[in-house]
Formats: C-alpha cells, sequence, structure tokens
C-alpha cells in the first residue's frame, strides 16, 4: 500500500497539487517529503483579505476543480476534500492554491472499480460512503459542492451533529439556500452546487463536466462581499475546537487530582533521582500522563537491557480506573453508533426494494 501512494504521488504533476520531493524510511516509518506551503489554509488565508466576492470563490473554486480533474483522468480518487487540505504555496497574494494530504486517496484499477471503505471527514464524506454503498470518484465531487455552499455562505450545507442524522440530512439532498445569507448569491452559483450534493452519485457532475459550468468562467458572478460570513464561520469552527479543547483540559486535570490524592507511598521515587522541588522546597505535583506520553514503545525499550523502570512513576489505582472506564465508554459509545449505522442501512434498503417492487 505504501509503495502504491509513493508511486502515485511521482507521477503527479500539476501546479494546483502539492508536490512529490522524495521519501525514506526509518526502522519502522515511511517519511514523504512533499513541497513546502507557507500560505495557510484557505479559509483561514480569506479572512486576511480585505474583501473576498463570489466572483473570487468561483476562480479559487476552479483551481482546485481542475487538481481534482486531473486526478481522476488518471482514476485516482482523493477521498478527503476538505477546507484544511487546501494550501496557499507562499504568503504573496497571487500565490496559487494547491490540493494537499493524500493520505486515503487511491488510484482505482479501472474507472468502473468500487471502494468499499469508509472515507473522508465529518460532513464532507458523500452519502454512498457513509451508507457503505461502494464509491468512486462521484466522491470528491460531492466534497467541491459541500466546499463551495461553505465558502459561499459560511455554514455547511448539512449540520447535524451525529451521525445517523447527518446520514439522513445527505440521503435526502435538501439543500436549502436561506435567503438572508444567498439574496446576494448568483443562480448560477446555486445551480452549480446542486449538479454537485445530488444524493445519487449517478446524477453527480463529473469533474470534466463541472468544469464547463458556467458559473466557473467567473462572467454570471457577483461582486457580493463575502467576507464576513467566512470569518464567522471560522470563529464558529475555532469556538468549537476551543471547547473540545477545554473538555480534555478538564478531564485530563480531574485524573490528574486524583492521582495527587493518593497516599504519596504508592508512588515510589527512584533514589538516584528525587522528586523535583520549587523555590518553597515543597515537591512539584507530577503529571499522571508523563510516563503514558513519553514512555519508549516496546520496540525500543527491547534494545535497553537494563531499563531503569525505578526512574518511572506510575499512575494510581484511581487514575487507572478512571482511564479505564473512559476506554470502556468510548468502546460502547463505538459500538452503539455501529448499531445505528446499520440499522440506517438496513433501512434505507427495506425502503429502496418497497420503492422498486
Amino acid at each position: 500500500m505504501v509503495y502504491d501512494e509513493l508511486g502515485m504521488l511521482q507521477k503527479l504533476d500539476h501546479p494546483n497539487i502539492v508536490h512529490f520531493r522524495d521519501w525514506f524510511e526509518s526502522r519502522d516509518k515511511y517519511f514523504i517529503v512533499t513541497q513546502l506551503a507557507t500560505g495557510g489554509e484557505l479559509f483561514d488565508r480569506i479572512c486576511q483579505y480585505g474583501k473576498f466576492t463570489e466572483k473570487d470563490a468561483s476562480q479559487t473554486i476552479r483551481q482546485i476543480l481542475g487538481a481534482v480533474d486531473y486526478l481522476h483522468e488518471r482514476n485516482i480518487v482523493h477521498r478527503d476534500l476538505k477546507p484544511e487540505n487546501l494550501l496557499y504555496l507562499t504568503s504573496e497574494p497571487d500565490s496559487p492554491l494547491v490540493l494537499a494530504d493524500f493520505g486515503i486517496a487511491k488510484m482505482l484499477d479501472s474507472p468502473s472499480e468500487v471502494l468499499t471503505s469508509m472515507a473522508g471527514s465529518f460532513g464532507y464524506a458523500a452519502p454512498e460512503v457513509m451508507l457503505k454503498k461502494g464509491h468512486g470518484k462521484a466522491v470528491d465531487m460531492w466534497s467541491m459542492g459541500v466546499i463551495t455552499y461553505t465558502l459561499l455562505c459560511g455554514y455547511s450545507p448539512f449540520r447535524a451533529e451525529n451521525l445517523t442524522d447527518l446520514i439522513e440530512e445527505c440521503r435526502h439532498g435538501r439543500i436549502v439556500f436561506h435567503e438572508r445569507y444567498w439574496r446576494d448569491v448568483s443562480k448560477d452559483a446555486k445551480d452549480f452546487i446542486l449538479t454537485l450534493l445530488q444524493p445519487d452519485p449517478a446524477q453527480r457532475a463529473t469533474s470534466s463536466e463541472a468544469l464547463k459550468h458556467r458559473w466557473l468562467k467567473g462572467d454570471t458572478a457577483t461582486d457580493h462581499n463575502l467576507l464576513p460570513e467566512i470569518r464567522a464561520y471560522m470563529a464558529r469552527a475555532r469556538l468549537r475546537r476551543g471547547i473540545e479543547i477545554v473538555k480534555l483540559a478538564n478531564r485530563i486535570e480531574a485524573l490528574k487530582m486524583h492521582d495527587d490524592d493518593t497516599d504519596e507511598e504508592q508512588i515510589p521515587h527512584s533514589e538516584e533521582e528525587p522528586p523535583a522541588h520549587d523555590a518553597d522546597g515543597k515537591p512539584h505535583k507530577t503529571n499522571p500522563f508523563r510516563n503514558l506520553l513519553s514512555a519508549p514503545s516496546s520496540q525500543d525499550a527491547s534494545s535497553n537491557s537494563q531499563p531503569d523502570v525505578t526512574k518511572k512513576r506510575s499512575l494510581s489505582k484511581t487514575a487507572h480506573s478512571d482511564i479505564f472506564r473512559e476506554v470502556v465508554l468510548a468502546k460502547v459509545r463505538e459500538k452503539k453508533d455501529q448499531e445505528v449505522l446499520e440499522q440506517v442501512e438496513r433501512d434505507a434498503i427495506s425502503k429502496a426494494e418497497r420503492t422498486t417492487g
């Protein structure tokens, strides 16, 4: 698989695709060296502009779609198109936009080959991916539709926060252009989006067909400034990420407090390396996750015949119990999500059979 991906990357040569430079391998890793892109992600860069119009958006989408069409002509499916994987090469105003991250891209053996593995990112994956119906190049076109919609109004066309609701939204394909945000956007832009966000992949525009759409020529695109909506979108995205980080930090802090309340006699220190002290002579409280994050791998540990285990600080029983519980709960949630997904699939199949019957 690795050699297939390396071979695929080496053959790509397009101004809007990040260039493959070289690769090498260590004892247990492969390293891929790509062209350096320092201009920032698509939405971050747009927020730095004083103005970003619908016409600018049409030309931005045209660049990305040109790269996607280049891939599809070579039977390559990217499978993870999203704003975070669209980068500017430099900070210059005329810097090209490049498509990056080919970690789950797939080269098809034939144009008709069907892929069955789950792939993509939440909110950008096509319905046939989530329903495991088998997918191909059309999944990239669905992602392009989501990106275009978001770029023009500052929010996603699918706003469900869990997998079940997201599948239902995508499967029905009800695309709403809310008057408040879309009244100044051209009809051609909306038509372009609708040709991409078709639940049936067979009805979805191909990359070559989409490139011929009149909206991408820019003649009918308006000069409506999209920047306020895009900045609001970025602010909401950062807020969501911030909330998740705070939740995680609070959970870790709670585990630390459980550990610190444990009798110090349960946590031995090396005689050669006494615990650190602060300026007042009081011992520092040690992060109970320190050794989990920095412990060497089993492969590294095996190369050291005399490991100094006394230098490692162990977790308390309470912290161990909490971590185990969190892992079990995560597994339970994963199992429930899988059961819900399977039920949705069964319902969809049953409904399709009734319709055809």
